[in-house]
């Protein structure tokens, strides 16, 4: 998330009641998680081991809880809950503004675009030319769509991160400000949901298409001319690079990479990052397919191996 105009530390600082440790002159642009952060990003960590990776990544300004050593042009920004800061920040800089209109005002549409009944479109989307909104499709604030997009019936593009801090008794939702933007020729099926970023953007390259009921979790990366098949699900913050296939119901966690020009088979799990160039996998978890076809074909002899074991 970027800030409209940059802000003071020092407003940051007298906002969440924070100690300032180094500069105390720098300028703040924006907020984000560490995985996104850009020079002029706030960022936060609650736990000393991560620390160091908060110093050394390029955020400029870091909430912490514990006082460290400052590297230099930084700042650190010293609060007992980095996180309650860090979400009542972002509640500040992007409020929540419910919708009271079916088109929002602040929404730009470009020409030739076809909206059909039903479809709502919220606060500061931008629509590009030619594109298709099916009847009765969920447009979420700040959604950036390009040219000649299809969303078809009933899909929800730019919902809430699905993103929590475990507390006690419970758990705290983490405010949500980032973006869905999508490029050019890009068709998403019926019911499809697709999160927006925590602070970032969850990113649909050109010309990739999806199936119906595809949900793409925060801060997901899709590059482009991929092809989803029904019931793909892909973890948050995960990356899918250009050209890759996936087959109906595959799984895939957060936080991995799956390499360009990967084709993954029905019903798959993965688990971890996988290359690409041209490999099929399959399986749970997911490997290579011809490996994986040996497992099975090894498998269906244990019966036979284990009655030749006892005879």
């Amino acid at each position: 998330m970027k800030f409209h105009k940059p802000v003071p530390v020092e407003d940051i600082a007298q906002f969440i009641n924070a100690q300032i440790i180094g500069n105390k002159s720098i300028l703040c642009t924006g907020l984000n998680e560490i995985h996104k952060v850009t020079p002029g990003d706030i960022t936060f960590s609650d736990l000393p081991k991560y620390f160091e990776k908060s110093l050394q990544s390029d955020a400029s300004i870091i909430i912490l809880n514990e006082p460290v050593d400052c590297p230099p042009g930084k700042t650190i920004l010293l609060v007992k809950d980095p996180f309650e800061a860090y979400n009542s920040l972002s509640k500040r800089f992007c409020p929540f503004i419910p919708n009271t209109a079916q088109i929002s005002e602040t929404a730009t549409i470009g020409e030739g675009t076809i909206i059909e009944p039903g479809v709502v479109i919220s606060h500061r989307v931008v629509i590009g030319k030619n594109c298709h909104l099916q009847a009765n499709c969920y447009i979420g604030s700040d959604t950036v769509l390009g040219d000649r997009v299809n969303i078809h019936a009933g899909a929800v593009i730019g919902s809430d991160a699905f993103y929590y801090k475990k507390n006690n008794p419970g758990y705290t939702k983490w405010h949500s400000n980032g973006r869905v933007v999508m490029g050019n020729d890009v068709e998403i099926g019926a019911n499809c949901t697709i999160n927006k970023g925590v602070s970032g953007d969850t990113v649909i390259g050109d010309g990739t298409k999806f199936d119906s009921l595809i949900h793409i979790g925060h801060g997901a990366v899709i590059g482009k001319r991929c092809l989803f098949a029904a019931q793909v699900g892909i973890g948050g913050k995960t990356i899918i690079e250009d050209d890759v296939v996936i087959y109906g119901q595959v799984g895939i966690a957060q936080n991995i990479v799956i390499g360009a020009g990967a084709t993954i088979l029905a019903k798959s799990g993965v688990t971890k990052s996988i290359e690409g160039n041209g490999k099929t996998y399959f399986g749970i978890p997911a490997g290579e397919v011809r490996e994986k076809y040996k497992e099975l074909a090894l498998i269906r002899q244990l019966p036979d191996i284990l009655k030749s074991m006892q005879d």
